[in-house]
């Protein structure tokens, strides 16, 4: 017996549903990680992405009167989305970004595209998810790619001006993630379409967690097609297929709403029942029965690689800026709070992350726009920069404290902490892409045999066995040369490789390079001793997949540091703790592995190849912590670079904080010259701030310009430190009493 054969035997076979999504998508820079050998030539040649002036005059045109439109906490009282607002989306194309121009649509680019929904969701979740779901999985992206010439040339022009609004039913409440066991149903049969009796198909459903679908006017549908009358040949199963229904189609059922976390946008169910629909329904036309599910997994980079994650780093740049503001003008015992180790720890992490968000924002939108859809980094994105997203957000509400809980108009974190939770859960859960999708996709895409391999071991061609053989060779010198590489990058530093001319940079891309080396053989070895196993072996498998994640974050990291960042003497702590954080999370992860790893032998053969103990994760020094956290409290460029997807309104939350931070950073040395004063001749009793620069004028000690500024200054302060309150009743959001605290810090 040959050893493919016996291996057939032993492997579980690989479902259709499988081998769709195995097969979707392209493999990009992640296959360089997974092989042991970061491909630092090709990110830095990668074309940067910029705003065309299209994209720009869209930016300071439509996206800033709409910014100006919205009143999130308003929005959040409120039922509905003003009913302007949504012919203003309309009107001015933002459901249709990735439509084609000769369509009517805008045809932006991935990063624009990202910048756009990342800047209405700092403003509002509600808007941006209204906004992002016709721009990524949908209707539209499925026509352009698949849909007939009549049904793009109906169609898309109507999704472009908004005269159709669309949403896509996929989720039933019996599939959520596994999109293979949705049981809606079609049966191929006939009926009677426009007075003719046509061959069709009679549907029934039930969707849920459908965005847009209570305001929707057309409906793409997911459902699987069964022909038990061998009307179209001898299957009987024809596999999952997609189609396209009017809302005013008889039996289709569109209107029910949930309520996701109290965010306003519109998601809600769908049903019909024995709903007969015409085969030109159908995305694509008959043809395309059955090739539903690969149409789905080959568009779903979009939403993955930019909608999603475009939340998470608005919510890590709305959470940096208001933090960093308000903990450099709010003061206890007489020092800004920004000041204290405790908060610097948080500032820090808030400070770092969010520059590591950017980072990969831009690098993984940059790789969609030369054409790729990378299935593995797109999920690498939505899972992590959501989950980091969460990570910023949390330890701003920490630091804010009692400000950041009180809702109100000038609260600036309370609504992107309840829509954050929409962004991890849509699309999979975050669960499931960490779990099963990064390291499931990237071993069997990034490896540059496996896939070979697997298709020769389930062949039913007798003659496969000696194809089979040499590819075995293949594989085996394969992992020799990952084995070799790992020992040396683990016990000899001196011989790691590193490109960048940057000598800051370099000591960072070679550890990049010694932890990808590191989870080559690990990788190699999982799959050779688990096999099949692996794949519900999820704990091991998703630390194997954080790795790659990391090394990816980590790139990301230095090519934007490298290309983007306007002074990289400011940048540099915000890189070195973006750095010092990816490479300690990968590192952890790959010691977790090998500390977990079921078979003892092979463990121990792992540790000898890495390196790796308990002891092998770096830290992050305390003096980075208070490096970073000074820095983040300073008016610079990168810190404006790292905010500014966050456009503040006259007289909003970010505004009001704003001021008060620049307002405090120009009287820095009036301030400084007050404590001086006080400190030589004490006002007694201390009334107040405005006391008491009134008597140190008195006095001479300030001329009445410096009075004027510093008095400025705090009545901006006051405001800043200040919480939104309410009439007795809260009833009507218009009530809110808009006097500032009477007890507010002095300066």
């Amino acid at each position: 017996m040959s050893i493919r054969t016996s291996l057939k035997k032993v492997l579980p076979p690989i479902s259709v549903t499988e081998q769709e999504a195995l097969d979707a998508g392209d493999v990009w820079i992640e296959s360089s990680i997974y092989q042991g050998k970061p491909d630092m030539h090709a990110l830095r040649q990668l074309p940067q992405a910029k705003l065309s002036a299209d994209e720009q005059a869209f930016m300071d045109g439509p996206v800033q009167t709409l910014l100006e439109m919205i009143d999130d906490f308003e929005l959040q009282n409120s039922e509905h989305i003003p009913q302007e607002m949504l012919d203003f989306l309309g009107k001015e194309k933002f459901f249709s970004m990735i439509i084609p121009k000769k369509f009517g649509g805008l045809e932006f680019s991935p990063y624009a595209n990202s910048t756009i929904v990342a800047t209405i969701a700092a403003r509002s979740g509600a808007i941006a998810v209204t906004v992002m779901v016709p721009n990524s999985l949908g209707p539209g992206e499925l026509l352009m790619h698949y849909g007939t010439e009549d049904q793009q040339n109906y169609w898309l022009p109507r999704l472009a001006v908004g005269q159709d609004i669309p949403c896509f039913a996929l989720t039933s409440p019996e599939a959520g993630s596994d999109a293979g066991s949705i049981p809606d149903a079609a049966i191929v049969t006939k009926g009677q379409w426009e007075g003719e009796e046509v061959i069709g198909l009679r549907v029934s459903w039930d969707k849920r967690y459908i965005t847009l679908a209570p305001i929707a006017t057309v409906l793409g549908l997911a459902f699987k097609v069964f022909d038990p009358d061998q009307l179209l040949g001898e299957k009987l199963e024809l596999g999952i297929t997609c189609a396209l229904l009017p809302k005013s189609h008889p039996g289709v059922e569109l209107g029910n709403r949930h309520d996701p976390m109290g965010v306003r946008f519109y998601n809600g169910t769908t049903r019909g029942n024995d709903v007969f629909i015409p085969m030109d329904f159908i995305i694509g036309g008959q043809k395309n029965i059955g090739k539903g599910w690969q149409m789905l997994v080959s568009c779903l980079g979009a939403g993955r690689g930019i909608s999603l994650p475009a939340m998470g780093v608005a919510t890590a740049q709305a959470a940096f800026k208001s933090t960093a503001e308000y903990s450099f003008v709010r003061e206890q015992f007489g020092v800004p709070i920004g000041r204290f180790e405790g908060i610097q720890d948080k500032l820090a992490d808030i400070a770092g992350k969010t520059f590591l968000l950017e980072a990969m924002r831009v690098l993984t939108t940059e790789g969609l726009g030369e054409g790729i859809k990378p299935s593995v980094v797109t999920a690498i994105a939505k899972y992590h920069m959501t989950e980091l997203g969460r990570d910023v957000m949390n330890s701003a509400m920490d630091v804010q404290a009692g400000k950041a809980i009180q809702r109100g108009p000038q609260n600036t974190l309370a609504n992107g902490y309840a829509a954050l939770p929409i962004a991890i859960t849509v699309e999979g859960a975050n669960i499931l892409t960490r779990n099963l999708m990064i390291f499931g996709q990237g071993a069997m895409r990034c490896h540059p045999h496996l896939k070979e391999m697997v298709d020769l071991i389930h062949s039913n061609d007798s003659s496969a066995d000696g194809a089979f053989n040499k590819v075995l060779g293949k594989t085996v010198a394969f992992s020799v040369k990952n084995a070799f590489r790992s020992k040396v990058n683990s016990y000899l530093p001196f011989m790691r490789n590193a490109e960048s001319s940057l000598v800051e940079v370099r000591p960072y891309e070679k550890r990049l390079n010694a932890l990808s080396a590191k989870l080559a053989p690990l990788a190699d070895l999982s799959l050779l001793v688990l096999g099949g196993d692996l794949k519900k072996a999820e704990l091991l498998s998703a630390r194997l997949g954080d790795v790659i994640s990391y090394v990816y974050a980590g790139m990301a990291a230095v090519r934007f540091y490298e290309q983007r960042v306007q002074d990289r003497q400011q940048a540099l702590p915000f890189f070195k703790y973006a750095m010092e954080w990816s490479l300690q999370q990968g590192e952890k992860a790959i010691v977790d592995f090998v500390n977990n790893f079921p078979n003892m032998p092979t463990r121990l053969l792992m540790r000898g190849l890495t390196n790796t103990y308990t002891s092998s994760v770096s830290g992050i020094s305390d003096d980075l912590i208070r490096e970073l956290s000074n820095a983040a409290l300073q008016d610079t460029s990168i810190k404006a670079q790292l905010t500014h997807l966050v456009k503040p309104i006259a007289g909003d939350g970010n505004d009001i904080n704003e001021q008060a931070f620049k307002a405090k950073h120009a009287a820095m040395p009036l301030l400084s010259k007050v404590q001086k004063a006080l400190r030589k001749a004490p006002v007694v009793p201390f009334i107040s701030f405005e006391n008491a620069v009134n008597k140190l004028h008195e006095n001479g000690d300030l001329t009445e310009q410096e009075v004027e500024t510093l008095l400025s200054y705090n009545e901006k302060r006051k405001l800043a430190v200040r919480v939104d309150e309410f009439t007795f009743d809260m009833v009507d959001v218009n009530t809110l009493e808009q006097s500032p605290e009477k007890d507010a810090d002095a300066a």
